[in-house]
């Protein structure tokens, strides 16, 4: 049923949740593809050098942190798993990723790290919910 999944983490609470039914999800379903994606916020132009390149090591740093750990928490499954960390707008990362990678369900957690939350679900997964090319499981 659900060929390739795609699980977008950010270091949260509802991440770690949403990587462990993914886990649960790909023991049962046996996958093609498990995908985890990372994404990270731009780096303001204004910065300058060597604030700039600062900013992306540790951003870099920080999400390489957070996709260890998910894979980490994913154990074995029956199928490679393939990692992504993109620097963008994360709702618009995850649903290109869908998209190029034409996965067949998206997982993520209900809220994230975001700044701005919505009132039943996080900004990021209300954007991946109204525009994914595919079904997306929200994890609370």
């Amino acid at each position: 049923m659900f060929e390739r999944i795609l699980l977008a983490v950010d270091g949260s609470e509802h991440a770690l949740h949403a990587t462990r039914k993914a886990a649960e999800l790909a023991r049962c379903m046996k996958p093609k593809e498990f995908r985890i994606v990372v994404a990270y916020d731009p780096i303001p132009m204004y910065l300058g050098e060597p604030n700039m390149q600062i900013a992306i090591t540790n951003r870099k740093g920080e999400a390489e942190e957070i996709l260890n750990m998910a894979v980490k928490e994913i154990g074995e499954v029956p199928c490679g798993i393939h990692t992504e960390i993109i620097e963008g707008d994360a709702a618009g990362a995850i649903i290109e990723v869908a998209n190029v990678c034409k996965s067949d369900v998206i997982v993520m957690g209900s809220r994230g790290l975001g700044r701005l939350a919505g009132l039943l679900l996080g900004s990021t997964s209300q954007k991946v919910v109204s525009h994914a090319p595919c079904p997306v499981l929200i994890v609370r």
